[in-house]
């Protein structure tokens, strides 16, 4: 047995570098240790349990509540070349005394039960086992402040406290602060270390429309998905009547579409969802009780034709789109009426405040003005530096201003009511309100009783979300939603740090505003050849279907794209491709390479891009006066390509070529010039004294750090 990580990660996975975290989470693994990992889905959970279990001699046992992710990452594992199973509701009485005779013998490294099926046989033939681990996957299904909460994961205590000498691992793409230590004590991890992962997928862009008439959306819809055809997407709604009235929609307009909802008999759903993952079937219009666990790392596109109800499920409905890591859309519609809808459905179940305060979030989260990624980190307990320029507001931004004494009042409000109050009662401080709650706890006494008065409740709620937006505030859902200053917030605070707040958006402001076309960012450094990425599509389809898997479970659309790019007819070549492991490299690496020779042979040299030239260059270490040389150009055209790499997030150090007191020249030449991107101007306006190179480096530094 092979006890090196890197080692199975390259020969068994395919990949050349573990993920952030993955390796230190398998390390404390194979040290006996227990985990909390806390990732975004597609973030690379798996791979933390799955490395230890080929390493350790014993079994590794797998809890997950969803039997379509067992299936799916047996399916996966198995392809690899991993000895795994699945014991679930889904499989005969016959097919469950194999895979229990397999486990008894040792013939199985990973096996995947649903915490029902581990509790009914916990006391039997499992406790038999040799059991070297136990992951514990959606693990906030066990906190009553997770979205999803199931009584049956509750029992999975008393399985760990039967096991005091393995290592448990809780594995999960969204639980907030609350939920989190509610995990930890439902589960009875021992000295577990949290383990966060960033929750930023850059590569999903996200748009939200507001307020859309019924048939506007739906022909809108159409017209996005006709751009898309072809390519998977899910379409997520509130009712059951809503899946099927979109899905006959876009039938009638031509499209691959089935709906999905828990009204439907099981075969039948079981049947929809395997043409979906399949590729059978492209778009898929459900409710939320579909995706739950699927790994299908194609879909392109994810629509929710509805306000989903908390961040939490929106974070993870999003996260269904782009697993692979290549550009995917999210497009989010809403309007009050969801708000109302399901703020009715909340009032009768439980933790109702607390689902109504997250379903405020989600409102304050359509309704914001500021970059929606911040806004998604921040409620994770991450903060991006930068907006990410990959959603509607940063492409289209509102009018903002310095709000630091803003800022400053409804943090100095909060600090003074010990940080236990809510929105609204900071409110009625502000703007010093005779209401009697403010009076019986004497809050009419603190300096900041009044000080914001001139400002209407409305306009201060809409400035607090947005603190709270730009992780200046955390709403503790736990502590009956009292407001807490973060360490960003106390610098504000303390007047060490500026705020940017927006002008609250008028309806008709809304209705005016002009979105812009959207701007995809690109994954891939080489140029795709489209040609040659869907014969081998065509490949992967017909393979899958002779061994009766999803055909991402073949390769990926990515592993795909980079045979595409790099056209590899060796089998040296063909592993360095990232998703090839041995065992796919000896079941597949020959038919692809086939079509890959053959194309080579009749196919021409496709150009590489001259900027992507210039930045071939510049990886090699020359510099821009060398580029220009080795290239026959002119060095300001050098500088152009390196200011456009530069700006579409490629890693070039633009402020080696250019002082900072250049750039600070431009920087007011440009702002008298009217901030139009024209060097001549600007050049003038410096008596050309600063060259066009250097005044083109200066304002893209500008732009991007601003």
């Amino acid at each position: 047995m092979n006890h090196n990580p890197q080692s199975i990660l390259k020969t068994t996975f395919g990949y050349n570098n573990f993920r952030p975290l993955q390796e230190d989470i398998i390390d404390r693994t194979l040290e006996g240790k227990d985990s909390f990992v806390l990732m975004p889905t597609g973030g690379g959970k798996s791979m933390c349990f799955q490395i230890p279990a080929l390493i350790f001699e014993g079994i590794t046992i797998v809890v997950s509540p969803l039997i379509s992710l067992m299936k799916d990452q047996v399916q996966a594992l198995r392809g690899n070349g991993i000895k795994a199973d699945f014991f679930n509701s889904s499989i005969s009485l016959e097919e469950e005394n194999e895979v229990i005779d397999r486990a008894m013998k040792g013939e199985i490294q990973l096996l995947y039960l649903s915490p029902e099926k581990l509790i009914s046989v916990s006391s039997t033939w499992l406790k038999k086992l040799n059991i070297k681990l136990v992951a514990i996957d959606e693990a906030h299904c066990v906190s009553m402040w997770g979205h999803d909460f199931r009584p049956e994961y509750t029992q999975l205590k008393v399985f760990r406290n039967s096991l005091p000498e393995v290592p448990f691992m809780a594995l999960t793409a969204t639980a907030d602060k609350s939920a989190r230590k509610d995990i930890e004590e439902q589960l009875g991890l021992r000295n577990s270390k949290l383990f966060i992962s960033s929750f930023d997928r850059e590569n999903l862009s996200i748009e939200v429309k507001g307020m859309v008439p019924k048939k506007k959306k739906l022909s809108e819809i159409s017209r996005f998905v006709e751009q898309k055809r072809g390519e998977s997407g899910i379409v997520y709604c509130l009712s059951r009547k809503n899946t099927e009235e979109v899905a006959a929609y876009l039938n009638e307009e031509g499209y691959s579409v089935e709906f999905y909802h828990a009204g439907m008999n099981p075969e039948e759903r079981e049947r929809v969802q395997t043409e979906f993952i399949n590729d059978d079937t492209k778009i898929i219009v459900a409710t939320i009780a579909f995706g739950m666990g699927i790994d299908k790392s194609n879909v392109r596109w994810v629509i929710h034709y509805n306000l989903p109800k908390n961040l939490e499920g929106y974070y993870q409905e999003i996260g269904r789109a782009g697993r692979d890591g290549l550009p995917s859309e999210t497009l989010l519609y809403y309007n009050m009426r969801d708000f109302v809808l399901y703020s009715q459905f909340a009032e009768d179940g439980a933790n109702s405040a607390m689902q109504k305060e997250k379903l405020s979030r989600m409102l304050q989260f359509a309704e914001a003005k500021s970059c929606r990624r911040k806004i998604l980190l921040s409620y994770f307990g991450e903060h991006l530096a930068e907006n990410c320029g990959n959603c509607d507001v940063c492409e289209n931004p509102p009018k903002d201003f310095d709000g630091t004494i803003l800022a400053q009042k409804s943090l100095s409000g909060i600090a003074r009511m010990g940080e236990k109050e809510g929105i609204t009662i900071l409110i009625n401080v502000l703007r010093g309100s005779n209401n009697a709650e403010v009076h019986e706890k004497k809050y009419f006494q603190l300096k900041t009783y009044g000080v914001g008065k001139d400002v209407s409740f409305f306009d201060w709620r809409d400035y607090i979300v947005q603190l709270a937006n730009q992780g200046l505030i955390e709403i503790m859902y736990a502590e009956g939603s009292a407001l807490k200053i973060t360490r960003m917030g106390w610098k504000v605070l303390k007047g060490e740090k500026k705020v940017k707040l927006t002008y609250p958006v008028t309806a008709e402001e809304k209705e005016k505003r002009k979105k812009k076309p959207k701007v995809v960012r690109m994954v891939d450094d080489g140029e795709v050849n489209q040609d040659l990425f869907s014969e081998l599509k065509k490949l992967r389809y017909s393979i899958s279907r002779e061994e009766n898997v999803p055909a991402y479970i073949i390769f990926s659309d990515k592993s795909l794209k980079q045979m595409a790019v790099d056209l590899p007819v060796t089998e040296n070549q063909f592993l360095a491709i990232s998703g090839v492991g041995m065992n796919k490299m000896e079941q597949f690496g020959e038919e692809f390479m086939e079509v890959i020779k053959k194309f080579k042979d009749v196919a021409k040299p496709v150009k590489i891009p001259t900027t992507l030239e210039t930045f071939n260059c510049y990886k090699e270490g020359l510099s821009p006066q060398e580029i220009a040389e080795k290239r026959n150009l002119q060095i300001t055209t050098i500088y152009s390509h390196l200011s456009q790499l530069y700006s579409e997030g490629k890693e070039v150090e633009l402020e080696k070529f250019v002082e900072p007191k250049t750039v600070d020249k431009v920087r007011v030449a440009f702002n008298e010039t009217g901030r139009e991107i024209a060097l001549k101007p600007i050049y003038e306006k410096l008596n050309e004294e600063v060259s066009y190179g250097e005044i083109r480096l200066s304002i893209a530094l500008i732009l991007k750090n601003e």
